[in-house]
């Protein structure tokens, strides 16, 4: 697989901090080219030992931009390797530490490196997001001129779902690029005559591609040249040799390009192919693993295909039947009629299978780096207690035990909101026919989370229902949506108190069931927001985003709902609202 990111964050910003090391300082040259040659090798051991050289290094002479440039750099070694979870927790490690040492300044680091990640896993928002947040960092510490990459970054995320967004990011990239860095306008100009192809409009694709050769005439060059050439192929309608041209000059990343080519050309069934083998060229062991998520949409395109080819056959044994008769020109206005039709349906199941594949790779992605930190801090205990050689006392043995049953305990809840979630997309009928005791029911939920709640964290629960009332629902659902607002509650209450309620309306037709909080609250403008899969308002936390959106789509299901009470100030306030049935 080719690298991701190369080591362009070591001059991701060009002003250098008061401590900086002076850049002809031997010592210095000698430790970052070490590393930098063990980066570009691809050699783990050496590149480890290298960056920690030079990290210690910038540290002893109190250099803590350049320090924190080399930190980037392991995450961005750890993301070219498919280490991602592991990326994701230097990233998180480096935000904290960022904070605790009040360096605000360098904060767009630690979102820098979130983004690329949220990039890579196919989270597109959360990308959109960071990198809009470290444009927003560098203009208030007045490093603007390594802004244009990062406007690029935006572009490169922005550019299938708003060209014209995309577009105006170009032009802010170029108008700072001629202000602070010129020698990069050339090349995000470059950027910007693709974007006019992408986007349909060819007298400014080519009047920019002139602009390019006589740019490259003058000796410069650019880093999407070689894409750019492929496209104008594409524009003079030699769709064939721009399909030669990509894959000779693009490689692996030539699938893409080429299926916005033949889609261009009209050529339906052959962009259909080249998608496929984009997605089979993308597809990690992760998503090998999960594929089996995708087996119904596969199943539905075998039958597509089957129809396809009958009614291919149907219209072949028509046209001999009319030829027979000599009714050509009825065949001739139904064959175009038909084609049409066929055409539409190939136009159709192309768009289909870019959508599965665009939620196919969301969803594995946002598993994939939830899943692989503790699984690999099971393994690595694994591996101490399985060593003949190692002793340790009871405490530290009772140390490790704790530790593989917290991670077992969590990748258990992962896979607890992957099965909420199969259950809340069910088709099936529900079944409600459980008499549930709602202050039990409450009580077993807050012994089962008292674990997990912090010392400084006080858990309540007040009940306004008569005694012994019974719930007629399903039990099952109904504990994982109280369950679900309650472990939302715990985690972003750091301390304080959460607190639970349940009453029923003034007429008895409702039940409802309240969990308010005193932690970090919800920000205005986010109220429906945050019931939207994959959607963490706190994007270092741990989880799939799923709890909330999984706890409205259980509820509804019971004929009731859950809602934010934006009246409430003092945290968040969640109340579930269900249906009081009589038996």
């Amino acid at each position: 697989m080719l690298k991701i990111l190369s080591l362009f964050v070591m001059l991701l910003v060009v002003r250098p901090s008061a401590a900086a090391i002076d850049s002809n300082d031997t010592t210095f040259i000698v430790l970052r080219d070490s590393m930098s040659h063990a980066f570009n090798d691809g050699d783990s051991a050496r590149f480890f030992a290298h960056v920690r050289n030079l990290q210690n290094y910038l540290l002893s002479h109190d250099d803590l931009h350049g320090y924190y440039t080399q930190r980037c750099n392991e995450i961005v070694f750890l993301m070219n390797k498919e280490r991602i979870y592991e990326a994701y927790k230097l990233a998180h490690q480096l935000s904290r530490e960022l904070r605790e040492r009040k360096l605000d300044k360098e904060m767009f680091m630690a979102y820098n490196m979130m983004g690329h990640i949220y990039r890579y896993c196919g989270n597109k928002e959360e990308a959109k997001r960071c990198f809009r947040k470290v444009i927003q960092l560098m203009d208030e510490a007045d490093y603007r001129s390594s802004m244009p990459p990062i406007y690029m970054n935006i572009v490169n995320v922005e550019m299938d779902e708003d060209p014209q967004e995309a577009l105006r990011l170009l032009e802010k990239a170029i108008e700072i690029a001629q202000e602070t860095s010129p020698e990069r306008v050339f090349d995000i100009e470059t950027r910007r005559t693709i974007s006019y192809y992408n986007m349909g409009d060819r007298e400014k694709f080519l009047e920019g591609y002139r602009a390019y050769k006589e740019g490259e005439a003058k000796g410069m060059s650019s880093v999407h040249g070689r894409q750019l050439e492929v496209y104008y192929q594409a524009s003079l309608g030699n769709t064939d040799e721009a399909i030669r041209l990509a894959r000779d000059v693009l490689g692996d990343d030539s699938y893409s390009t080429m299926a916005n080519i033949y889609k261009d050309a009209g050529r339906w069934k052959e962009a259909y192919e080249a998608l496929q083998k984009e997605a089979l060229s993308n597809d990690s062991i992760n998503g090998v693993i999960l594929s089996n998520s995708m087996d119904g949409i596969r199943d539905e395109m075998r039958i597509y295909e089957a129809e396809r080819e009958t009614v291919r056959t149907r219209i072949i044994l028509l046209c001999v039947i009319i030829a027979t008769l000599l009714i050509l020109s009825l065949a001739l206005g139904y064959l175009f009629w038909a084609r049409r039709r066929h055409l539409r349906e190939l136009k159709v199941a192309y768009d289909r299978v870019s959508e599965a594949d665009r939620v196919k790779t969301a969803f594995i992605r946002n598993v994939s780096h939830e899943v692989r930190t503790p699984l690999n801090i099971i393994s690595g205990f694994t591996q101490v207690v399985a060593d003949p050689d190692f002793s340790a006392g009871p405490e530290e043995r009772q140390n490790i035990a704790e530790m593989i049953t917290k991670n077992t305990k969590q990748i258990t809840s992962l896979i607890d909101e992957m099965l909420l979630l199969s259950l809340s997309d069910a088709d099936a009928e529900v079944q409600i026919n459980d008499q549930v005791d709602m202050d039990e029911l409450m009580r077993d939920t807050l012994q089962e989370r008292q674990g997990s709640a912090g010392s400084l964290l006080q858990i309540s629960y007040e009940s306004h229902l008569p005694a012994g009332f019974h719930l007629l629902t399903n039990e099952q659902m109904l504990h994982h949506i109280v369950g679900a607002l309650v472990d939302n509650a715990i985690k972003y209450t750091e301390q304080g108190a959460v607190h639970l309620q349940t009453a029923l309306s003034a007429d008895g037709s409702s039940l409802s069931i309240a969990v308010e909080d005193t932690g970090i609250g919800i920000p205005e403008g986010q109220e429906e927001k945050i019931f939207e899969r994959f959607v963490k308002l706190d994007t270092f936390q741990e989880g799939l985003g799923l709890g909330l959106p999984v706890a409205r789509t259980l509820a509804r299901r019971l004929g009731g709902d859950v809602r934010l009470d934006t009246s409430y100030h003092k945290g968040a306030r969640f109340v579930a609202e269900l249906t009081n049935r009589i038996n």
